[in-house]
């Protein structure tokens, strides 16, 4: 098939089939990068009750341009809104929440998932120095489910979806799906099982963008 068959989803996209699966009434952090958008794509008729770890219960959609508040901003330092209900609390409060399990859920973003579920998402390499983990840690296990939003491929094309993760782990075998530019993966005791896969593309064109083996759904 030719390349130009199939359009991978943009970081918009990806944020937008992320918001689709997300039920209502779960209590959801999301991480820095492209979750961070998927607060936009959540139906206000939903309840949806967003946490992020800089004190804020209850985020909402990006502030429009026409109306900003400088002092409302997520983990990110991006804009936001706050939906009626919400509340702000100190970083002991919220980190209090991540840690005592009280987080249906956690989407982060990520460098590396394996097929066992290891997450590495705060060092481009083994060896990188000077890099931070920030609340990543405590998030992924701490929330009762993480997925993870990422590009499918890096930019010189070498996979992500991976047997064993080349990078630091921000931790074992905590990633239960994960949602990138071309797919959404399954992580389950077989290893990936694809869910969705974008329009135009096979799954054997999708097995040869990842290394780990995917399985059929």
């Amino acid at each position: 098939m030719s390349e130009t068959a199939f359009k991978p989803l943009g970081r918009n996209g990806m944020a937008a089939r992320a918001a689709l699966d997300i039920p209502e009434g779960w209590y959801v952090n999301l991480g820095i990068g492209i979750p961070t958008l998927i607060a936009d794509h959540i139906p206000a008729e939903r309840e949806v009750i967003i946490h992020s770890e800089n004190g804020v219960l209850g985020v909402g959609p990006a502030q429009e341009a026409h109306r900003p508040n400088p002092w409302l901003v997520n983990a990110s330092t991006h804009r936001v809104t706050i939906r009626p209900g919400g509340a702000f609390v100190d970083h002991a409060d919220s980190f209090a929440m991540v840690r005592g399990g009280h987080l249906d859920l956690c989407v982060l973003g990520g460098f590396q998932v394996a097929e066992n579920g290891d997450l590495a998402n705060w060092a481009h390499s083994a060896t990188e120095a000077g890099r931070q983990i920030g609340g990543a840690m405590d998030l992924a296990v701490g929330a009762k489910r993480v997925w993870v939003v990422m590009e499918h491929n890096t930019k010189d094309g070498a996979p992500r979806i991976l047997k064993h993760c080349a990078y630091p782990l921000t931790a074992a075998r905590c990633v239960s799906r994960v949602y990138t530019s071309l797919a959404v993966l399954d992580v389950t005791e077989r290893g990936f099982i694809v869910v969705d896969i974008i329009p135009g593309l096979s799954f054997e064109e999708l097995q040869a963008r990842s290394e780990a083996t995917l399985h059929r759904a």
